[in-house]
């Protein structure tokens, strides 16, 4: 068997397995939030803290240029086992709103080893069609997300805590399938020291900088989407009077769904080109945060939820796109630091608009509450369009 052929089935499997850490606290939210006695308003700091571990963990590892100057298997391994202890914290009986908070926040650091670094893996292996590959990636990145979910739902009967025991030994599971099947790839190239200039030099490229502005917009988005999945569900559960919905098997289905999308998108950009692409599904998404109001009031319920499962798809379809334009757009031997850079400024937009939401679920009408998140999609297509080489067509 060729090790394409194999790698990147391994690849994706252990990116499921350790991504599952990144909202298995949301998964069971509502008992953290009664086991430990927290406000509701915790959910948004609690998701943040993730975020914010995040982008902590891919400045100091894009700064030290981690995954260009070590085995990225090896980094892969010891985020994962250590992510994976992390999410552990979350079990104990001692916990309060600072120690949770503290335990998401070292779960976010060191998946900065785990998501971008999987990334950089993958393109060490699929110089071509390294769309489609990054596509079964990211995809595995949504299933991942969804993941805790679907745990949730089969495990209603049984602790929460439960949720957290298997998220943690599937990270574990991942990071020692990738170190033990997965060497160093053949396109790698090592950088030999820290390269403290690569922060700025990237940015000095035109397609690197319509990459990454594309990538802004998306993550202005998405990770408020998820996170908010199972409130929206709620609102429109109150708003019509109904008691019938399984909020979190349907939120699976819907985050769950992005993965199909990840992986179909991967196959048509060989068709219509990587960039085109990415700029449909961002329009389509912004489209979807502009007409949330109208389904949330006046749709019926099959027709709300599949239009829920619609946005689940295009909200995340372009992800994979935009790191194969950043890979493509960036020399070899810093390739893996330019993903953990676009990554880390990603994450942060993500925490300013999770608080924006959180902060406007108080003041706004419910039905209201998602159309600020039209803001990114809007931002990232002209960012797409300024400072691309060529116009991106919708």
């Amino acid at each position: 068997m060729k090790p394409s052929s194999r790698i990147l089935p391994i690849i994706v499997f252990s990116q499921f397995c350790c991504t599952s850490l990144w909202f298995a606290g949301n998964a069971v939210m509502p008992d953290l939030l009664s086991s430990f006695s927290l406000e509701p308003t915790a959910l948004g700091s609690l998701t943040s803290a993730v975020q914010f571990g995040f982008i902590i963990g891919t400045l100091v590892f894009a700064v030290l240029s981690i995954a260009d100057r070590f085995s990225p298997s090896k980094v892969f391994f010891v985020c994962a086992l250590i992510g994976s202890l992390f999410n552990l914290g979350g079990v104990w009986d001692g916990n309060t709103l600072i120690s949770l908070i503290s335990t998401r926040f070292g779960t976010g650091f060191f998946l900065a080893g785990i998501y971008p670094v999987g990334m950089k893996i993958a393109s060490d292996y699929f110089e071509k069609g390294l769309g489609k590959s990054l596509g079964f990636l990211v995809g595995a990145l949504v299933l991942g997300t969804a993941f805790p979910h679907l745990l949730k739902e089969f495990t209603q009967n049984i602790q929460w805590e439960i949720v957290i025991y298997i998220t943690s030994a599937l990270a574990t599971l991942g990071g020692i399938l990738l170190l033990l099947l997965v060497p160093d790839g053949p396109f790698q190239k090592r950088s030999q020291k820290p390269d403290f200039s690569a922060f700025f030099q990237v940015f000095k490229k035109k397609d690197f900088r319509a990459s990454a502005f594309g990538y802004f917009g998306h993550m202005w988005e998405l990770y408020a989407f998820w996170a908010f999945v199972p409130l929206a569900l709620s609102i429109y559960q109150d708003q019509q009077e109904l008691s019938t919905f399984n909020i979190p098997l349907l939120s699976f289905i819907i985050i769950g769904a992005g993965s199909l999308s990840c992986i179909s998108g991967g196959y048509i950009s060989e068709f219509i080109g990587v960039r085109k692409t990415a700029s449909i599904s961002l329009f389509l998404s912004g489209m979807c945060c502009l007409l949330s109001p109208l389904l949330i009031l006046y749709s019926s319920p099959a027709v709300f939820i599949t239009f829920l499962i619609l946005w689940g798809m295009v909200v995340i379809a372009d992800s994979p796109l935009f790191s194969t334009l950043v890979a493509q757009n960036t020399p070899a031997e810093i390739k893996g630091t330019a993903l953990t850079i676009v990554n880390s400024i990603g994450f942060a937009i993500t925490i300013v608009s999770i608080q924006v939401l959180n902060y406007l679920r108080i003041e706004l009408a419910p039905s209201l509450l998602f159309l600020i998140l039209a803001l990114g999609p809007l931002l990232g297509l002209f960012g797409l369009y300024k400072n691309g080489s060529a116009k991106v067509i919708i």
